[in-house]
């Protein structure tokens, strides 16, 4: 698939927002629309798009700088914060090409590393951070127990 990747602008926030949705479904319209002017504002932040030849998106990541990263050595380290392709343009190089901008952003604010995180049972964002050489760092599982 012919896809171009480019920054997110205001003019993609309707679709970005829709991609959200999938990506955190337990989240709110709302609270996935919050933040949205500030990451895009913001220059410790970046939201690279993926566009179909249609003009339509075709997937997305936000990528920061943070501090200190688990697993990382340097600091800072760029952070894929939020990453997700449309099911229909899966395996054809459109995340792979997101990751490569995003890792390119993080290059240019002097980052040696690039970390990111994904839930234990997510199998297929395991494996496609794999493929793009990322290696597992450190397993981690919360508790939480609610105070009578």
């Amino acid at each position: 698939m012919d896809t171009t990747i480019r920054r997110a602008t205001h003019g993609d926030i309707f679709e970005w927002i829709r991609m959200r949705m999938i990506l955190w479904p337990h989240l709110t319209a709302e609270d996935l629309e919050d933040d949205v002017d500030d990451m895009l504002a913001d220059p410790g932040r970046a939201v690279f798009v993926g566009v179909r030849p249609d003009g339509c998106l075709a997937g997305f990541l936000e990528a920061s700088t943070r501090k200190y990263a688990d697993g990382c050595e340097t600091s800072p380290v760029g952070y894929i914060e939020g990453w997700y392709v449309d099911e229909d343009v899966r395996g054809n190089g459109v995340g792979a090409s997101l990751v490569r901008a995003a890792e390119d952003w993080a290059r240019g604010l002097e980052c040696e590393e690039m970390a990111s995180d994904t839930w234990l049972d997510n199998e297929a964002s395991i494996e496609a951070h794999k493929k793009l050489g990322y290696e597992e760092a450190e397993r981690l599982v919360h508790f939480a127990k609610w105070l009578e």
